[in-house]
C-alpha cells in the first residue's frame, strides 16, 4: 500500500510503499477513501524535518539538554549514534482519515465490515485504528466532509473547556482551519464571535459565516476593537487557535477579556504571562489537549476501555460523533473550507506548497483499487531454506538503535522483518538491506528461509511468539523478559525440547567488563551488588502495565538476576524484595532485591527510578576472595587486590554485539546454547518470586 511519511533527517516527504497493517484486537482495519491535510500541523513537522541540525537543536532546547547529559554518562559516540538513529525513524503524516471498515478486531462489537468511519488514521491506503478513535459517518455526510471530524474535534474540545453560554462574546484568535471551524461551532452554540487573523482571505471567509472578523495588520487595535464591541465589558472567553512564537497574543487575550474571563489555548504561542494582567481580572487560563478526554491514555485508546458517560460526558470519540452530527444537520459547513482536492499519487502538489497561507484544507482522494498485501519485497534475492536466514519481529527502539546496527556490522543474513504498522519495518528493511517487510509475523515464523526468529515486541507478546517459533522448528532469540507469568513459562517449557536453541537477551554477561570480572573471580562464593539508576518513566507508559509490560522489575531487573547467576556460577535459591513507600505496590520501580544462591553466594539488586540522570546508570560491585571489582556503566572497571589487573576502559559496552556475534556463530557452525536453558528458567522464576515476595512480605524459595 501507499503511505505518506516525513523524514526528520532529510526533511523529505515521501509516498512510501509499505505492507498493509493487520487488524488487531480492539481495532478496525479501514480502507481509506479520503483524508484531510492539516496545513498548520503538518507544515510545522515538514519545516522541522527540513531544518539543519543547529536549527533543530534551537527548536528543542530540552532535547539538547538530554543529549548533553547522555554524553556525560554514555560517551560521545554512542550518544550521537542514538540521535541519528532517532532522526532516521520516519514519521507517518496525517490524522484525519475516512474510509470503509474491511476487518474487525476481536472484542469490537460497535462496528461491522462495510461501515463508513472517520478516524485519526494517517495518510495511508489502509489504516488500523483503535475502536475508540473511530466514529460512524452519518448517511447525510459525505466522505470528504467526514474528513473534518478529527480536526473539528480539536476545536470542539477547546470550546468545551471555555464553556460558552448563549449570548456570550467569544474571541477566536487565528482563523486557520481549526479557528474557522471553532468560530462556526460557537455561532451554532448561540455565541457572538469576533475573529482575528492576519490573512485577508481568511477574514473574508469568516465574515461569510457570520463572524465579526478583523485584521490587525490593517492598523486596527484588537483590544480596543473588542472592548468597543462589548460595551467596554470585554470578551467572555478567548480561544487561541493561532501558531506564533510571540507573547503578544496571550497579553492581548488578557487585556481584551472581561473580569473573570476564560482563555483557552488550542494552538501554540509564546506563554510569558504577565501576572498583573491575569491577577487584576482573576482570569482563568487552560491548555486544551487535542480531541478531548481519553487522548494519550493507552487504557482508553489502545485498551478500548471507555469512560462512563455519566461521569465523563464528552470523550474524544463522543466529540467525533458530535462534530459529525453537526455537519449532518448543516450547522457546520466544512465544504466551504476545502481549498483543493488532490489524488493521493499527486500528493507533492500539496506538500510542496504547504507554506501557502491561502490554503485552508486540502483533501487527498484515494484510488478504489489498491494493493493491500501484508508483505513487500525490499530487494532482489531471498535467502534459501536452511541457509541461516534471520527474521525479526518488532521494529521498536531496541531493534532500530541496538540490534540492527550490531547485526549489520556482523553481516548477519537478514531475511525479513515484521512490524505492526509496516512503516517502521519497511524503513529499517531499506536501511539495512533486509529482503522482506511484513505485517504478518506468522508468515515470517513459517518462512522456510528463516532459521532464527528474533523477537523484540512488547513484553506480553514474547511468550506466545516464542512458543509459535519453537513449534515451527526455529531457533529463537527473544528480548527479556521471556514470560510474564508462570503459565506462559510452562507453555514454553512444554514445547522446548532442546533440538532448537532459545536465547534471551541477557546481554550483560557478554560484556567484556563482565567477562574479565568472571575470569578474575572464577566460581565460588561471592557477594555481588548491582545498582541500576534506571530513571523515571511516566506511569502511563506501557512498561508499567502489568498485563502488557509486566512492570520494570520483571522487564529490566531480570538482567541483573542473570548477570549475578553468571558471575557466581550458581542458580538462585531464594528471593526477597523490598520496595520504597509506606505501602509499596507490586508494580514498583524503586526496590531492593536480595538473592540467595545455591553455592552460598549472595546478590543485591538495587533498582531505583528516583536518582539523578547525572549519575551513572549502572554499577556492579563484586567482592570475592579478598578481591573487589567495580564496574561503572560498562565503561570502566577497576580492580582492588587483583594481581595483574588494575583497570579496563572501553566505550559503553553492555555486551549486545558480543552476544549477537556468538549467536551468529552458533547459527552457522552449531554448538551449545549461549545461556543454559535451566538458567533462563531460573532467572524467570526469580522474577516471579520477587513480585510474590513483595506481596507476602517474606523470602520466597524457588520451585522448579
Amino acid at each position: 500500500m501507499k503511505q505518506i511519511i516525513q523524514s526528520f533527517k532529510t526533511g523529505e516527504t515521501v509516498l512510501e510503499d509499505v505492507p498493509a497493517p493487520k487488524v488487531k484486537r480492539g481495532h478496525l482495519l479501514i480502507k481509506t477513501t479520503r483524508s484531510l491535510v492539516s496545513a498548520g500541523t503538518e507544515r510545522m513537522l515538514v519545516e522541522f524535518g527540513k531544518a539543519n541540525m543547529l536549527q533543530k537543536a534551537r527548536q528543542q532546547p530540552d532535547r539538547v539538554k538530554q543529549v548533553l547529559a547522555k554524553i556525560k554518562t554514555d560517551g560521545f559516540k554512542p550518544t550521537i549514534q542514538a540521535v541519528f538513529n532517532k532522526l532516521g525513524q520516519p514519521l507517518p503524516l496525517g490524522y484525519c482519515n475516512v474510509g470503509k471498515v474491511i476487518a474487525v478486531g476481536e472484542g469490537v462489537t460497535d462496528f461491522v465490515i462495510g461501515d463508513r468511519v472517520a478516524s485519526n488514521g494517517p495518510h495511508a491506503e489502509y489504516v488500523c485504528v483503535p475502536k475508540n478513535l473511530c466514529a460512524h459517518v452519518p448517511d447525510k455526510v459525505s466522505d470528504e466532509e467526514a474528513a473534518f471530524t478529527v480536526i473539528g474535534s480539536i476545536g470542539l474540545q477547546g470550546i468545551r473547556l471555555c464553556d460558552p453560554q448563549l449570548g456570550e462574546t467569544i474571541v477566536v484568535v487565528g482563523l486557520g482551519l481549526i479557528g474557522l471551524i471553532t468560530a462556526e461551532l460557537l455561532i451554532a452554540n448561540g455565541c457572538r464571535v469576533i475573529g482575528i487573523d492576519l490573512d485577508a482571505s481568511k477574514i473574508a471567509l469568516a465574515k461569510t459565516k457570520g463572524v465579526l472578523a478583523l485584521n490587525p495588520s490593517a492598523g486596527i487595535d484588537v483590544v480596543k476593537f473588542v472592548l468597543e464591541n462589548t460595551d467596554n465589558i470585554g470578551a467572555d472567553g478567548v480561544l487561541i487557535t493561532a501558531s506564533a512564537k510571540s507573547d503578544d497574543i496571550i497579553s492581548q487575550a488578557a487585556r481584551m477579556s472581561r473580569k473573570r474571563g476564560r482563555i483557552i489555548l488550542v494552538g501554540v504561542i509564546g506563554l510569558n504571562i504577565s501576572r498583573a494582567e491575569f491577577y487584576e481580572k482573576e482570569l482563568t487560563f487552560q491548555v486544551s489537549c487535542s480531541y478531548g478526554p481519553g487522548r494519550y491514555d493507552d487504557n482508553y485508546e489502545k485498551g478500548g476501555n471507555d469512560y462512563p458517560l455519566p461521569f465523563v460526558r464528552w470523550t474524544e470519540q463522543r466529540n467525533f460523533k458530535a462534530v459529525l452530527q453537526t455537519i449532518a444537520t448543516g450547522k457546520l459547513d466544512v465544504g466551504s473550507l476545502i481549498t483543493e482536492r488532490i489524488p493521493l499519487a499527486e500528493y507533492s502538489k500539496i506538500y510542496s506548497n504547504l507554506s501557502n497561507k491561502a490554503s485552508i484544507a486540502s483533501i487527498l482522494e484515494y484510488p478504489e483499487e489498491s494493493n493491500g498485501s501484508d508483505t513487500i519485497i525490499i530487494k532482489d534475492g531471498i535467502f534459501e531454506p536452511g541457509k541461516g536466514g534471520i527474521g525479526i519481529i518488532g521494529a521498536g527502539n531496541f531493534t532500530s538503535m541496538t540490534m540492527l546496527p550490531a547485526l549489520s556490522e556482523l553481516n548477519a543474513p537478514l531475511n525479513s522483518i515484521a512490524s505492526s504498522t509496516g512503516l517502521t519495518g519497511t524503513t529499517l528493511a531499506k536501511k539495512y538491506k533486509i529482503a522482506k517487510s511484513t505485517t504478518d509475523y506468522k508468515s515470517l515464523i513459517n518462512d522456510p528461509a528463516v532459521d532464527l526468529v528474533m523477537i523484540t515486541t512488547r513484553h506480553n507478546e514474547h511468550a506466545h511468539m516464542v512458543v509459535e517459533s519453537l513449534k515451527a522448528g526455529k531457533h529463537v532469540f527473544v528480548e527479556k523478559p521471556l514470560a510474564l507469568n508462570r503459565q506462559e513459562l510452562d507453555d514454553i517449557m512444554a514445547v522446548y525440547v532442546g533440538t532448537k536453541t532459545l536465547t534471551v537477551g541477557f546481554n550483560r554477561r557478554f560484556s567484556p567488563h563482565m567477562q574479565r570480572v568472571k575470569q578474575l573471580v572464577g566460581d565460588g562464593q561471592m557477594n555481588v551488588i548491582a545498582t541500576m539508576n534506571a530513571g523515571n518513566i511516566p506511569p502511563n507508559v506501557w512498561v508499567h502495565d502489568m498485563k502488557v509490560g509486566g512492570g520494570r522489575i520483571m522487564g529490566e531487573a531480570c538482567h541483573y538476576m542473570d548477570l549475578i547467576t553468571f558471575l557466581t556460577g550458581s542458580k538462585i535459591k531464594a528471593v526477597c524484595m523490598n520496595a520504597m513507600g509506606v505501602n509499596p505496590q507490586v508494580n514498583t520501580d524503586n526496590a531492593t532485591i536480595m538473592l540467595q544462591y545455591e553455592n552460598g553466594s549472595t546478590g543485591v539488586i538495587n533498582y531505583f527510578a528516583n536518582g539523578s540522570k547525572a549519575y551513572s546508570k549502572e554499577r556492579i560491585e563484586v567482592f570475592a576472595q579478598e578481591q573487589t571489582l567495580i564496574t561503572d556503566n560498562f565503561r570502566f572497571t577497576e580492580g582492588f587486590g587483583t594481581r595483574g589487573f588494575s583497570k579496563l576502559k572501553t566505550n559503553v559496552d553492555k555486551g549486545h554485539s558480543a552476544q549477537f556475534k556468538l549467536l551468529l556463530e552458533r547459527l552457522k557452525n552449531g554448538g551449545e546454547a549461549l545461556i543454559p536453558f535451566d538458567e533462563i528458567v531460573n532467572t524467570t522464576l526469580a522474577g516471579f518470586a520477587a513480585i510474590e515476595s513483595l506481596t507476602k512480605h517474606e523470602w520466597v524459595t524457588l520451585k522448579s
